[in-house]
């Protein structure tokens, strides 16, 4: 006799990204090398477009990837 049981496939909820506007503050949960957390969002897009508020580097981040980095939206 053979055991064939179905198995559910295991489900993931994706990280949704809260809703940002341009000009929104960001707290990621890493810190830049120049040690700071906060960033301006500067572009949305595909990718966010964020600057670092400490240094003024810019990257761009996919929103899947933003999704997971980000920590709080900070208040202005």
């Amino acid at each position: 006799m053979a055991f064939s049981a179905i198995i559910p496939p295991r489900v993931i909820m994706p990280r949704m990204l809260p809703p940002l506007e341009l000009g929104d503050v960001v707290r990621l949960r890493k810190t830049h090398p120049c040690g700071g957390y906060d960033w301006k969002v500067v572009r949305l897009g595909a990718d966010i477009g964020l600057e670092c508020l400490t240094c003024g580097r810019r990257i761009l981040l996919p929103r899947r990837i933003l999704a997971r980095r980000l920590k709080a939206i900070l208040p202005e």
